[in-house]
């Protein structure tokens, strides 16, 4: 690939993402009270939000740090992932990962597949014993999702990059509006149907790095960020 003339930031969601499967939702199969599952009922219908929501699941959780290694060695990522950050830093864009998961999970991971990115996620700290809780170092009280990570944050201020979202989840329906390009799966994709933003909908990374460079060479030849909106999916 040629090195791009326009330049992205690409912000990348973790669970059900770059992992094919909700890894903290797994973590609390394994490791929580069942009650978790009602919290996450609440945070579903809107009586609570994503931060409130976590802190108290997290809480639930009994595992000591050697079970939670354990667990979080167990996390596969799409295999097409690495293909799709080398191809696009070569191009010069910048890549991260944004997560209102947990950074203990995406730090193992990426670090165990020996991929090199700035992540961005919720903090989780050991409390001794079998016990954890939950720190929010990327919170923002102006979140409209009151989510503990608020990845809008990570789309503003950069106007001599075009902002590329790629994600599955509710987490990312703030982010995706904001974007110029969303790379979408799951409920993130039936959100950027019913409210036409401009994306396509792909379900592995394969799919996700030939749809992205069809897009960008577009872009490049008609220099126009919206042209190629008939590409659509």
């Amino acid at each position: 690939m040629s090195i791009a003339r326009v330049k992205c930031r690409v912000l990348l969601d973790f669970d059900g993402t770059i992992a094919p499967v909700d890894t903290t939702d797994l973590l609390l199969e394994r490791f929580a009270d069942p009650a978790w599952h009602e919290i996450e009922e609440d945070w579903k219908s809107g009586r609570i939000g994503s931060r409130e929501c976590m802190v108290r699941q997290i809480d639930l959780v009994r595992a000591t740090p050697a079970e939670m290694d354990a667990f979080i060695g167990s996390v596969e990522i799409d295999p097409g992932f690495r293909t799709f950050v080398d191809a696009f830093r070569r191009q010069g864009h910048s890549l991260f990962v944004l997560s209102d998961g947990l950074d203990r999970t995406i730090r193992s991971v990426l670090d165990r597949d020996g991929i090199d990115l700035p992540y961005f996620a919720n903090h989780l700290q050991w409390r001794g014993g079998d016990r954890w809780r939950l720190a929010f170092p990327h919170a923002k009280t102006s979140c409209t999702a009151l989510a503990g990570n608020c990845k809008c944050t990570f789309a503003d201020g950069w106007p001599r990059e075009l902002v590329i979202a790629v994600g599955d989840g509710r987490s990312d329906f703030c982010l995706a509006e904001r974007a110029d390009l969303v790379l979408a799966k799951g409920a993130l994709l039936e959100h950027c149907r019913k409210t036409d933003l401009l994306h396509f909908g792909f379900e592995t990374f394969d799919e996700a790095t030939g749809l992205l460079s069809r897009w960008l060479d577009t872009r490049d030849a008609a220099g126009d960020a919206r042209s190629a909106r008939g590409l659509r999916k």
